[in-house]
């Protein structure tokens, strides 16, 4: 390993830069680097509102990537919108200017050393959900949520809790449901991002799917009501009695349901299995079978694939 190559693993891991919004704006910058040569000055690198960096965006991610062969969208919004991309980009201009002021820089190698690391982005291990005959279903859903909560902990500024639930309560309808009823869509594109009336809209009932409810959820819930729809709220066990409490507040709570998201999963297991042994797991492999294919279909970041082990 060079030098250099030291230097860029240290500084990627100080700065845990491993999400698909961050790895995007960094080899934005790095692709600066290389076309305009250093040092940069990160002054002018920024929008005329001072919240974004100027020029970022899915187009130019996918420019750079398309030069080493690579199709597959790193980040829909490419990084323009994740939280945090501005303070990245000042704070990597000002790493790239030390390299170069010591003698080492070399934005060739640096490009190359970032798509590298995208790579290893989109060859990420997929989550594990671990079928243990000993433990409940419940047990088994909040495990699999549990991973997903841990890697965004992890990764400030990506939400894998919240898409893994989304796409695990839609992978669950759409067995159970005709074909063609269910539309599934990206996390990134949630119904708290639009202006669609919920998360999955069957009939009269809009569903929304949630790890962290707030007021904005309860403003669209009402929503609904006043159109005449059903809201359902499906949320984690640990959100439970905030979304209640917020219900309350909002003057709702008895005109919407408010479910569980561990309860909601394992009971569906249960009934789809008829309630027997030897059905279950085949039932949760199927569940896993078709949340893999929506991932596969709405997202582009493959690590939010699930094994069964």
């Amino acid at each position: 390993m060079t030098e250099l190559e030291k230097r860029l693993s240290a500084y990627q891991k100080e700065k845990k830069l491993t999400s698909k919004g961050k790895l995007a704006a960094i080899l934005f910058v790095s692709r600066l680097a290389k076309k305009e040569g250093l040092p940069l000055d990160a002054s002018v690198l920024v929008t005329d509102q001072k919240g974004q960096v100027l020029g970022l965006g899915k187009s130019a991610v996918q420019n750079v990537l398309k030069d080493y062969g690579i199709t597959r969208v790193l980040a829909e919004e490419g990084g323009r919108t994740s939280r945090g991309s501005l303070g990245n980009m000042q704070e990597y201009v000002a790493f790239l200017n030390d390299l170069h002021a010591e003698g080492i820089a070399d934005p060739v190698a640096t490009e190359k050393w970032w798509v590298d690391r995208v790579n290893d982005y989109f060859t990420a291990q997929p989550f594990t959900l671990k079928y243990d005959t000993s433990k409940s279903l419940r047990s088994i859903v909040r495990d699999l949520l549990a991973q997903a909560f841990k890697r965004q902990k992890e990764n400030p500024g990506t939400m894998y809790a919240g898409a893994v639930l989304q796409h695990l309560v839609g992978a669950k309808l759409s067995l159970i449901l005709p074909e063609g009823t269910l539309r599934n869509h990206g996390f990134s594109v949630s119904d708290a991002m639009t202006g669609r009336a919920g998360d999955f809209n069957i009939d009269e009932v809009s569903i929304h799917v949630t790890t962290a409810p707030g007021e904005a959820l309860m403003r669209k819930c009402e929503a609904n009501l006043n159109a005449g729809a059903r809201p359902i709220i499906i949320t984690t066990h640990e959100s439970m009695a905030g979304a209640e409490s917020l219900a309350t507040i909002q003057g709702i709570a008895g005109r919407i349901d408010i479910l569980e998201a561990e309860q909601f999963l394992a009971t569906n297991v249960y009934e789809m299995s008829l309630f027997k042994t030897a059905d279950r797991k085949i039932t949760v492999e199927r569940i896993i079978e078709r949340y893999n294919e929506v991932v596969e279909e709405c997202e582009t970041d493959p690590s939010l694939k699930v094994n069964v082990g």
